[in-house]
């Protein structure tokens, strides 16, 4: 079988769980042909992690600037978008024009017109989008489908979601690009895709109409000034004022991250260790969210992003009963440990209320590896050899548009004040 052959494009902390499952566990499926980044560093780092880590051959590097210049040289099959969300959809759309299938982080893209300009491309060239929602796959995600699937609670009426990051990971989206909502829409994008997905995966529908408020209520400088700190910093590394901060981030402390950014500072300025209460942040902290989905169900969402842990409380009422679940995770700072760790299953529990029943738990088998045991069946699906999916957990371009959607609807909300319709956002392909 012939192996199909790929390139990535922006080699920071997400890029090597893409990378290094095809240099491990999928040689005999995929190939790794080249990196490209807007940084040199960077990318020579992410070789030498090939060759040291994985024994496998470095790759050729690009520059952005010549992202055309390595599909039209090397031919890839398809193309990883691991680059900050902004970008996304630039790589994306030329990826297809030149010819490649492309897999895409998430979100896919942060705002409507970028949406709406992928979803054109698709049409046009027609190439595939795969956005790796991993979450998905993670088996107590798939039994919540399977039991909604098969009626257990009737239909679906309404949904109670509430999504805690901590302060470990909650935190560390306010020392990174994360902090401009230019860079990643906001927390209600760049996080909440991935939730905003698993609500329209359990129901079977999609949004229609979104009211949201959100404010920055924790992090910042102006909110610890009101709580009575005195002692600031524009970022950790090298800083006294740091020293006894539990929200700072010491790049030099952690050899893998002062080889990614520390060093890789030199040629684009970017500084992966912010003070969380310095100015500049223009995200929420704090967010709730009100959707009304196709099918009549209504969801009530919230995310908050400085709690004592991580994970989240859902419940599902429906017409014949009600589903809760419980779910606390493994906390992580992006790219400071291990790969598997990241998001990885601390403990789940699912309640189902029969009508008319005696409530009873639902088993499932927990799962290794990172986002709750998603990580490993999401890589298999993408690089190795995919197997029959009662549950369609693939998700394409669609998929990518309708999770992002919920996000910036209700970013407009917050910033007008009122209610959104999906619809008028963008026009989505028939069928």
């Amino acid at each position: 079988m012939s192996k199909k052959t790929y390139v990535l494009v922006g080699t920071g902390g997400r890029a090597e769980f893409f990378y290094g499952a095809i240099a491990s566990q999928f040689r005999e499926t995929s190939e790794l042909l080249a990196f490209c980044d807007i940084n040199t560093v960077r990318m020579d780092y992410s070789n030498r992690i090939l060759k040291e880590k994985y024994d496998y051959p470095q790759v050729k590097t690009y520059t952005s600037d010549r992202f055309d210049d390595m599909i039209r040289e090397l031919k890839p099959d398809c193309v990883i978008v691991t680059s900050v969300d902004r970008t996304h959809h630039l790589y994306i759309i030329r990826a297809m024009e030149l010819g490649c299938d492309v897999i895409t982080e998430k979100p896919m893209t942060t705002d409507a017109a970028k949406c709406q300009e992928i979803l054109d491309a698709v049409e046009r060239t027609g190439r595939n989008v795969r956005v790796s929602f991993n979450y998905r796959y993670a088996p107590h995600h798939t039994k919540i489908r399977e039991l909604i699937e098969d009626g257990t609670i009737g239909d679906v009426t309404s949904v109670h979601f509430e999504w805690l990051l901590n302060t470990k990971h909650g935190a560390d989206y306010f020392r990174r690009w994360h902090r401009d909502k230019r860079n990643g829409g906001g927390l209600l994008v760049h996080k909440s895709t991935h939730h905003f997905d698993l609500v329209n995966f359990w129901i079977g529908s999609q949004p229609e109409t979104v009211f949201a408020m959100g404010d920055l209520l924790f992090y910042g400088r102006e909110n610890a000034e009101k709580r009575g700190v005195t002692k600031f910093y524009d970022r950790a590394t090298g800083n006294p004022n740091a020293k006894d901060d539990p929200f700072a981030l010491t790049l030099d402390d952690n050899e893998h991250l002062k080889a990614m950014y520390l060093d890789a500072e030199v040629e684009d300025g970017y500084r992966r260790d912010q003070s969380v209460f310095s100015d500049g942040i223009s995200i929420e902290d704090t967010m709730s969210v009100t959707v009304r989905y196709k099918s009549r169900a209504l969801l009530t969402y919230s995310l908050n992003a400085y709690l004592p842990w991580e994970g989240y409380r859902i419940a599902f009422n429906g017409t014949k009963g009600r589903i809760e679940a419980n779910v606390i995770e493994q906390s992580y700072v992006n790219s400071g440990g291990d790969k598997a760790l990241e998001g990885a299953l601390q403990g789940a529990n699912i309640l189902v209320f029969p009508m008319f029943g005696e409530a009873y738990k639902a088993e499932f088998e927990e799962a290794e590896g990172g986002h709750g045991g998603g990580d490993p069946v999401l890589l298999n699906d993408l690089f190795g050899e995919p197997v029959e999916d009662r549950f369609n957990r693939a998700a394409n371009h669609i998929d990518g548009a309708r999770s992002i959607l919920t996000g910036i609807a209700a970013n407009i909300s917050i910033a007008q004040g009122r209610a959104v319709k999906v619809d008028e956002l963008v026009r989505m392909p028939r069928g």
